[in-house]
C-alpha cells in the first residue's frame, strides 16, 4: 500500500481487550514528525488518555523505522518562522512529549529501525519499551544545529544525566544493546518474537486496575517532580525555537539536505 501526503499522520485504532494503538504514519519520510503530526498525536493522545474503555495504548512505527525525528525540511521552514508560529511549533513537541508521559494509561513502544531525536523522546517518555536487535538510536538534534529541549527533561529521567550527557551532546548513534544498557530501553527481543512479547505484557496489565494503574503513575510522576507544568513547557519550546532559528540552525539544516559537513566541523587531526 502506498502512503500518501494526504494521508493521516497518526492511525488511532481500538482492538480488543481495550488495547489501543497508535502509529506514526509517515513511512516515506521515516515517520519524522512535522507540525500535522504533532497536532494529530496531541488530539490522539488526549482522546485515548479520556476513555475508560482504553485500558493499555501501544505506540508503533508504520513502515521500515520507528521514529527518525524532525522532517528536515520541515525544521528548514520552521527556522524562518515569525516568532509566534515558531513559539508554537516547539510548544508542540513539547506538549506531545508531556501528553504521552502523563497518559493515565500504560503505554508501550514498540521500537524498529531508526529512533532518533524526538523518536527517542517518545521512547523516553512511555511506561515500557521494546526494541527489534537492529533498532538505531541516536540524539542527533545538535548535528543540524538545534537542541533537543522539548525532550530534555524526559531523557533525563529515563536514562540519567550521566548518559543523557554523553549522547544528546556527541550525537553519535548506538545500537539497542547500548539503549538497553543505558535505560532507554526495556528488552531487546527479536522481531519475530515481538508480538508475542507484548501479547503476554498486555495480559500483564489486564490483570491490574485502570484506576490503580493511573493513581500509580500519577504519584509517581508528581511525587519526584517529573511532571511539566505550562510555565515549564514555555520555557522549553522558547529555548528549542530560538536554538532553530538562530545561525547554527539555518547552517546545520542547510548543511544536512545538502549533505555536506556543516560549518563548525573540523576534523580531529
Amino acid at each position: 500500500m502506498t502512503v500518501t501526503d494526504d494521508d493521516p499522520p497518526v492511525l488511532v485504532s481500538h482492538g480488543a481487550n481495550g488495547v489501543a494503538t497508535v502509529t506514526l504514519n509517515r513511512p516515506a519520510r521515516g515517520n519524522a514528525y512535522d507540525e500535522a503530526m504533532l497536532a494529530a498525536l496531541i488530539e490522539g493522545l488526549g482522546a485515548l488518555g479520556g476513555d475508560d474503555g482504553v485500558r493499555a495504548v501501544v505506540i508503533r512505527g508504520a513502515g521500515r523505522h520507528f521514529q527518525a525525528g524532525a522532517d528536515i525540511n520541515w525544521l528548514a521552514r520552521a527556522a524562518d518562522y515569525p516568532p509566534e508560529r515558531a513559539f508554537a511549533a516547539s510548544m508542540a513537541t513539547t506538549r506531545a512529549m508531556q501528553r504521552l508521559n502523563e497518559l493515565p494509561k500504560p503505554t508501550i513502544a514498540l521500537v524498529h529501525g531508526a529512533c532518533f531525536g524526538g523518536g527517542i523522546g517518545l521512547v523516553c517518555c512511555v511506561d515500557i519499551a521494546l526494541a527489534t536487535p537492529a533498532a538505531l538510536f541516536g540524539l542527533t538534534e545538535v548535528r543540524v544545529g538545534v537542541a533537543p529541549s522539548p525532550i530534555s527533561t524526559h531523557m533525563v529521567h529515563a536514562m540519567g544525566l550521566r548518559q543523557t550527557r554523553r549522547y544528546a551532546l556527541t550525537g553519535e548513534r548506538f545500537g539497542a544493546a547500548e539503549a538497553l544498557r543505558i535505560g532507554l530501553i526495556h528488552e531487546v527481543i527479536a522481531a519475530e518474537q515481538i508480538e508475542t512479547r507484548l501479547a503476554a505484557i498486555l495480559d500483564e496489565l489486564a490483570r491490574s486496575a485502570p484506576g490503580a494503574i493511573a493513581a500509580t503513575k500519577r504519584s509517581f510522576l508528581e511525587a519526584n517532580g517529573l511532571t511539566l507544568d505550562e510555565r515549564a513547557m514555555a520555557m522549553l519550546a522558547h529555548e528549542s525555537w530560538m536554538q532553530r532559528g538562530s545561525a547554527e540552525g539555518h547552517e546545520g539544516t542547510a548543511a544536512f539536505r545538502a549533505g555536506r559537513a556543516p560549518s563548525w566541523y573540523r576534523s580531529a587531526p
